[in-house]
């Protein structure tokens, strides 16, 4: 089980690798300024695609970014 710190750190690391320094700071301030609801936000982020989708696309995710085993 990974710590609080070191969730905190990969989900940064992958705010940055998708949106950029500058938009996943934006990203941050604006949860930070907005009470967010997250399991409203949660039913309305892929409203367009099914429970099947959304996990073929994890699991595909997942596949292509296993680290090797040592």
């Amino acid at each position: 089980m990974r710590t609080d710190n070191e969730i905190k750190k990969q989900g940064l690391k992958a705010l940055i690798n998708y949106l950029g320094d500058v938009d996943a700071e934006k990203f941050i301030s604006l949860i930070i300024k907005e009470p967010l609801d997250y399991t409203e936000w949660q039913k309305s982020l892929w409203e367009e695609k099914s429970v099947e989708q959304v996990s073929d696309e994890a699991m595909k995710y997942r596949k292509n970014n296993e680290k090797p085993s040592s």
